[in-house]
């Protein structure tokens, strides 16, 4: 495996790079990478927004926001005209790292943004007045491949897909694939796939050690070095409500997190 280097302090910050964490299969880790990443990446001096995209509020929670007490979510700034995004972002106790929280009522946006004009944008419009204040904008996307998907592969400019390391995981990214080039095709023609992550991995079965050999024969560099270890720590992690960077600093599971976002830089992913 590589040695990614510490990243260079920037200069600067923005414009963001808006990147969509997707997979309809639940359970997969997706919004444990994205808020151990995005934690991780604001260590590194970077500034970053997650944008809770999912009606569960799981992205919120894991960052010490209870989606139930919130007046303003994202819901507000899809559905009410006059919101902006400033008005719904709430600062966490990770120092660089910003959210816009969700909870329930995103579920009936869904349905509301069938009726509405360039439904597929409204996302994309919403998070124009804030990207230049971050350096990324991370997207927690719902485990389906429904309008709010959409709106969130319309708004990105890139595609991290968490794949946990077991078959059934993996048969989903192919329906998955299918639909960001559909997206790609005809929405957001600048819309690639930044890279798989494999995640939940046990280097003690042979089984999670044959699929990501799989995986890595059929998207090739596409599929980072950084791998994300099965272990209790996560969840304990997500009960405290706190990034497992800052909950167990020194624990293996932090360490791997460092060093995707190492290596997310390195590629170009983040700045």
């Amino acid at each position: 495996m590589s040695d990614f280097p510490v990243p260079a302090p920037l200069n600067g910050h923005g414009p963001a790079r808006i990147v969509a964490l997707c997979n309809q299969k639940g359970g997969v880790g997706k919004t444990t990478t994205t808020v151990n990443l995005a934690a991780a990446l604001a260590e590194y001096g970077r500034r970053v927004l997650v944008v809770d995209f999912d009606p569960q509020g799981a992205a919120s929670a894991g960052l010490g926001i209870n989606p139930n007490e919130l007046d303003t979510t994202i819901y507000d700034l899809l559905m009410r005209t006059g919101v902006k995004a400033e008005d719904v972002i709430r600062t966490t106790a990770v120092e660089g790292l910003d959210l816009i929280p969700a909870n329930i009522d995103l579920s009936a946006a869904e349905v509301q943004l069938v009726g509405e004009v360039a439904r597929e944008s409204t996302l994309a419009r919403g998070l124009r007045g804030v990207a230049d204040d971050y350096d990324v904008i991370f997207i927690d996307c719902q485990p389906s491949l429904g309008l709010l998907t959409v709106n969130a592969l319309v708004a990105a400019h890139g595609v991290l897909i968490p794949l946990a390391c077991e078959y059934f995981a993996m048969r989903g990214v192919a329906l998955l694939v299918e639909t960001i080039d559909k997206v790609q095709d005809r929405l957001n023609p600048r819309l690639t796939i930044d890279a798989i992550i494999p995640t939940m991995y046990d280097g003690r079965t042979l089984h999670a050690q044959e699929v990501v050999e799989r995986v890595q024969q059929r998207f090739g560099d596409q599929v980072t070095e950084s791998m994300i270890h099965r272990t209790v720590k996560f969840p304990d992690a997500t009960v405290a409500a706190e990034p497992i960077t800052t909950f167990a600093p020194k624990h293996a599971g932090a360490e791997q997190y460092r060093s995707l976002a190492r290596e997310l830089i390195a590629r170009g992913v983040a700045a």
